[in-house]
């Protein structure tokens, strides 16, 4: 039986370690806190055709793959391990002034345009759907096509999924990607990865998010994944079995994670104004996160050396990724890549030719 280590126990690595594993590759997880990093943090938005803009057509094509992905991927999870993960069928964007609302406009004609059901609601439709809004909102934009997972009821389930296909955890940090007792090595270490291959053009980028929870007598959470832009800056609430998950915010800030006084102020506001009831609920957790972004906002899928194939810099959109980087991930391992993923091809940045797989630093 060939052995493949998978470095990094977020999402994307426990799903790739699960499938490979059923694929009847014997796997082994390095990581020392499976399931603590960004995919912990996440809000569980499958969004690229709300996000899509003009000129961003690899990005769309890319997330459209994934999403259409998506149904399968969770129903085999949940046949796996019982566990089911999806918590909103859809997504609405709302618009609170002109620009705004033109812009939704943008979006839907252009994503529509190639395909996709995206649908332009007036300030009554969108109260129709989601009355607890506020009275400001001018126009809304539903996507019907984009649901949202909860990503902690994700992480448990491929955490079981992965015992239920034998796959070894060690939970320790990896140093140096030359391990010799493998014959295959897949880095999925998130914001991680440029510790072990610098040379692979990823950073992280901080977000913060809000988990609130719903108390008696408080207006009922919203029951799609709400989009919205404040002040410039975007939010979005996407509903949980206990209240709603609120974020995100987005800093260059290294791999700092600590929790600002500014963004949850700014979290709070930004949802108040969107759904105004928010107010009553319990601020039950303010936490953040190191996203693993890329200069292009797609991910790095490839096959780097003979021995080595990264599947990281998934952004804000890891949860979204996580079908077709995984069905991409087993074809390169298998020799057969999967053609909706050449966009991701690490090699299209120029530091990424050659990157060294024995370089100091640990996965945490």
């Amino acid at each position: 039986m060939r052995t493949l280590a998978v470095v990094g126990g977020g999402a994307i690595g426990l799903a790739v370690a699960w499938r490979a594993a059923e694929s009847g590759w014997s796997v082994t997880l390095f990581d020392p806190a499976v399931g603590s990093g960004a995919s912990w943090v996440a809000g569980g938005m499958l969004a690229p055709l709300s996000e899509g803009w003009p000129g961003e057509d690899r990005v769309l094509e890319f997330g459209a793959a994934s999403l259409a992905r998506w149904p399968e991927f969770a129903q085999r999870l949940q046949a796996t391990t019982g566990v089911p993960v999806f918590v909103a069928d859809e997504t609405l964007t709302v618009a609170l002034d002109s620009a705004d609302a033109a812009d939704l406009r943008t979006v839907a004609d252009w994503v529509g345009g190639r395909g996709h059901e995206m649908r332009i609601l007036d300030r009554v439709g969108v109260r129709a759907l989601e009355p607890a809004l506020a009275r400001t909102v001018r126009a809304g934009l539903l996507a019907p096509a984009e649901p949202a997972i909860d990503n902690r009821r994700l992480l448990e389930g491929l955490r079981r999924a992965c015992a239920t296909a034998g796959v070894r955890m060690r939970a320790e940090s990896v140093d140096t990607l030359e391990l010799p007792d493998f014959d295959q090595i897949v880095l999925a270490a998130g914001a991680a990865s440029a510790r072990l291959a610098p040379e692979l053009p990823v950073r992280p980028v901080k977000g913060e998010i809000l988990r609130l929870r719903h108390r008696p007598g408080a207006a009922p959470a919203p029951r799609r994944v709400i989009r919205a832009r404040v002040h410039g800056r975007p939010v979005y609430l996407v509903p949980r079995g206990d209240g709603i998950v609120v974020g995100a915010t987005q800093y260059e800030a290294g791999f700092d994670t600590a929790v600002t006084v500014s963004g949850v102020r700014d979290l709070i506001a930004d949802a108040e104004a969107v759904l105004p009831g928010i107010g009553e609920y319990e601020l039950a957790e303010a936490t953040a996160g190191s996203r693993p972004s890329t200069p292009d906002n797609l991910p790095l899928i490839g096959r780097l050396t003979d021995r080595l194939v990264v599947a990281t810099g998934h952004g804000r959109n890891g949860m979204l990724a996580i079908p077709l980087t995984v069905d991409a991930t087993l074809g390169l391992l298998a020799g057969a890549p999967v053609a909706e993923a050449e966009a991701a091809d690490p090699h299209r940045f120029s530091t990424a030719t050659a990157p060294s797989v024995s370089s100091v630093g640990g996965v945490r």
